[in-house]
């Protein structure tokens, strides 16, 4: 059969006129098809099968993580399709234009915005300062007065809710963006706040203590990465300073409320009330601020985050900056199959131990004492009026975030970070010096004044 069907195509093969070309096409012809009909006969699936039903055989039988793989890459090619096609169009209009050359906007544009997500830090620095003269009245009201145990733990709690909401803040961020997040974030800051200033007993301080370091941890999270991806690359220093000086702004307006506290032993309500406040601002504010341009290209709205980079940085900006979130969106997702051990391997671990031991040595090295309880220190030293004295305090730490403001792009990162470092060293040992050798009280007190306001300008 398979012969005679040889055979006839052969006598056939004037009817192509590609056959007809060489006088070697016909030899070709018959050698392919000789192996074609060899392949098949080998083919257990040919007799019994036909061409299309042994196709959709193969199909079925691919495993269902060879189909995921091939909808992902097809989805990702798709979107760097887009990408690319906006970043050619982009450039064509420029050169069409004439508009090419490179301008550069400065930090002006994306200031605004920077600004406003700092102000999220304002909340983070009044929590932490709200308390601070206020605990001795807190503890009166609600029955827990002279347990320092508890005096702490009303403190403490704040911390252990921003450790949960720091560690909840990626998945928000790349759920509903930045925006988003944001807004939902002024939840738990609102509730918190308002829960807090009702409470009358211990019991209800402490979950409105919770609730507010919860949206306090995102927020830790959520304004870095903001600033940094709205922020020009060569402005992203600067403007990331701004988050710090949110923070200090924030200190220094809940220790100024705080001062009336001495003389009124019920107004530790009213300043947390006034908390609740710029959540309210906030969350409707954001709600004009611009969206990160990498979670918009990471949603596939390409076209938004073309106009927010042209906005924020210029139009000479687009093709560099689309074209780096490309290179970030090709390597998304390929960390998946990795493991946290990874960390302790070359050339990972070096990075790493370096950033996690900053982190351990600042929080080791006695910020919160100072922040948290300043007014209990200068009390216990015979300060008189130890809220004005924590009010200098936060007034230096500002100082110092403004000068790390002036010096971040001058100095250096390292450079700041080793002076720091010495600085608060040298601010606890005079402290130290103060309490434990035997010096006069005055002089002892003012030295432990002294050192802990040189603490504050080397945070």
């Amino acid at each position: 059969m398979l012969e005679t069907t040889t055979t006839s195509a052969l006598h056939q093969h004037q009817n192509f006129p590609l056959l007809s070309t060489a006088k070697s096409t016909p030899v070709l012809v018959i050698h392919n098809y000789n192996l074609s009909i060899s392949k098949k006969r080998k083919n257990p699936c040919f007799h019994s099968l036909s061409c299309s039903d042994y196709k959709k055989r193969l199909q079925v039988s691919a495993t269902r993580k060879q189909q995921q793989e091939q909808q992902e890459q097809q989805e990702e090619q798709k979107l760097l399709s887009g990408l690319s096609d906006q970043i050619w169009n982009g450039k064509k209009s420029l050169q069409e234009n004439g508009s090419d050359e490179a301008t550069d906007l400065g930090w002006l544009p994306a200031f605004p915005y920077a600004l406003f997500a700092s102000m999220f830090n304002f909340l983070f620095g009044y929590h932490i300062g709200v308390m601070n003269g206020p605990i001795v009245s807190v503890a009166k009201e609600l029955g827990f007065e002279g347990n320092s145990f508890l005096e702490g733990l009303v403190v403490s709690t704040f911390i252990g809710g921003a450790f949960v909401g720091s560690i909840s803040s990626g998945f928000l961020v790349d759920k509903l963006g930045c925006r988003r997040a944001f807004q939902g974030d002024t939840i738990p800051l609102v509730l918190g706040a308002i829960i807090s200033a009702q409470a009358h007993s211990l019991d209800e301080i402490l979950w409105g203590r919770f609730l507010v370091g919860l949206g306090v941890g995102v927020n830790t999270v959520l304004v870095p990465i903001y600033i940094s991806e709205v922020a020009p690359t060569k402005y992203r220093g600067f403007l990331g300073t701004l988050s710090q000086i949110g923070t200090c702004l924030g200190v220094i307006a809940s220790l100024f409320l705080g001062i009336h506290s001495e003389s009124d032993p019920h107004w530790w309500r009213t300043i947390l009330y006034i908390a609740s406040i710029p959540g309210f601002i906030l969350a409707i504010g954001m709600q004009f601020a611009v969206e990160s341009p990498r979670w918009l290209c990471k949603a596939g709205r390409s076209d938004e985050a073309i106009e927010v980079i042209k906005k924020l940085w210029g139009p000479s900006e687009v093709n560099r900056a689309i074209e780096n979130i490309q290179s970030v969106i090709r390597s998304d997702g390929a960390d998946l199959d990795t493991s946290w051990l990874e960390l302790l391997e070359e050339p990972h671990s070096r990075v790493a131990f370096i950033g996690g031991a900053l982190f351990l040595l600042q929080q080791f090295a006695g910020v919160n004492g100072v922040l948290f309880f300043s007014s209990l220190t200068f009390a216990d030293v015979g300060i008189t009026n130890s809220a004005l004295a924590s009010l200098c305090v936060g007034f230096t730490d500002l100082a110092g975030a403004l000068n790390a403001t002036y010096l971040m792009e001058k100095q250096g990162r390292k450079s700041l970070l080793i002076g720091s470092y010495l600085g608060m060293t040298a601010s606890m040992l005079l402290v130290v010096s103060a309490i434990s050798l035997p010096v006069e009280k005055d002089i002892g007190n003012t030295l432990s004044v002294l050192g802990t306001t040189m603490y504050a300008s080397t945070l």
